[in-house]
């Protein structure tokens, strides 16, 4: 028997994207490797990717995290 059960972290309340099953899920269903989150409302959540996808762009454009060269990435691929 096990002393301690592995649960997924978060709570009822709380908003997550699955990404393995690309649903909306109120609290801790799936692992948290498998989900964004968590969001503070249903409709957050549902623009999960959409809003990875705006931020990523807004990373890729932030002189910051760009090295000059186009189609960067690691070690400077592309």
């Amino acid at each position: 028997m096990a002393l301690f059960k592995k649960r997924p972290a978060g709570k009822p309340g709380e908003w997550y994207y699955c990404l393995k099953h690309g649903t909306v899920e109120e609290g801790p269903q799936c692992r948290a490797a498998d989900r964004f989150g968590p969001y503070a409302t249903r409709e957050e959540a549902a623009h999960a990717m959409e809003t990875a996808r705006e931020r990523e762009e807004e990373w890729r454009q932030d002189p910051r995290w760009n090295d000059g060269e186009r189609g960067g990435g690691a070690g400077g691929e592309g």
